[in-house]
């Protein structure tokens, strides 16, 4: 696991027993971390660990604990009108998955079919469907900050982020969060070894495992919504009660950024945004619908969004 990788009197670790099912600021902080600190998170699976073998029944599970996340963490120096910058330095999962159907959910909802439990061998690098080899892409499915009122169900998504379901957070990646309460209260979990770009029939490859992160912070300034870093893009992540809804708050964000980095009319970046913005779904099978427009770092930078 990641804790191997890492002297343990220089990481801090928050276990799995340390788990919320909702974001919010009365939630009391199980660690404490300075921007640039390394925290490995150690999560329960998007169940928590209620789901034993194949033949257990889908009717038996409790859905209010799903999505759990483990957590809070206090960043230190953090306070609203920030930004925290979440890196995810590397994950390692355990070594089976599992996905599942339910009646009535996922994009073919109107289907009939029956609900069916299916256990995967997996590592971070190949999660076997059978006989079938797919490569893994490790990634965090839920992570989010606290709000600034009342309380958000981990499986619910939003501008904290929560269960957002994008396969591009993943090792290497950087997550920035608008920060609405001091210390931001960071918890995270649901970790999938692969998903596709919809996670179609409402589960992806669900596993536990440990999440190594650095904190950060930028001071005094937001992005509109969450965002997502990596080598070759940034990523609007929006969300929306429709497909439609979600793509046109990622597409509205991407475009002013396009016109703030290279100096141009709305009309302009417009057509630059036909050109270089990739609009991607990230899950369509929740309440609310999760997608990102992805752009290409030629074009815009971190900096770019911050304008809050």
């Amino acid at each position: 696991m990641v804790s191997r990788m890492c002297a343990k009197d220089m990481v801090k670790k928050i276990d799995s027993t340390k788990i919320i099912y909702k974001f919010s600021a009365a939630n009391k902080p199980v660690e404490e971390a300075s921007p640039g600190e390394l925290v490995i998170f150690e999560t329960l699976d998007c169940l928590s660990g209620q789901i034993k073998s194949e033949m257990d029944s889908i009717s038996a599970i409790d859905w209010s604990r799903v999505n759990g996340a483990t957590g809070p963490l206090y960043v230190r120096n953090t306070e609203p009108g920030d930004t925290l910058v979440v890196e995810i330095v590397d994950i390692n999962v355990d070594d089976k998955a599992f996905i599942l159907t339910v009646p009535g959910y996922g994009f073919l909802s109107d289907k009939k079919f029956s609900s069916k439990i299916k256990f995967l061998e997996a590592d971070k690098y190949v999660t076997k469907f059978g006989s079938l080899k797919i490569k893994s892409n490790p990634m965090v499915g839920t992570i989010g900050v606290a709000p600034a009122y009342g309380e958000i169900p981990c499986g619910d998504l939003g501008r904290h982020g929560g269960n957002m379901d994008v396969p591009i957070l993943n090792a290497g990646s950087k997550l920035y969060l608008p920060v609405s309460v001091k210390g931001a209260l960071l918890a995270l979990g649901d970790l999938h070894t692969i998903q596709a770009d919809g996670e179609l029939c409402v589960s992806a490859a669900e596993t536990s495992g440990e999440v190594l992160v650095r904190v950060d912070v930028i001071k005094g300034k937001q992005p509109r919504l969450p965002l997502i870093e990596n080598r070759d893009i940034v990523a609007v992540l929006a969300f929306g009660n429709t497909v439609d809804e979600a793509l046109h708050a990622a597409t509205e964000t991407a475009i002013e950024a396009l016109m703030f980095s290279n100096n141009l009319s709305f009309e302009g970046a417009y057509m630059l945004g036909s050109l270089v913005v990739n609009l991607r779904i990230n899950q369509l099978v929740d309440p609310k619908k999760g997608v990102r427009a992805e752009i290409s770092k030629d074009f815009v930078k971190i900096k770019d969004f911050l304008t809050i």
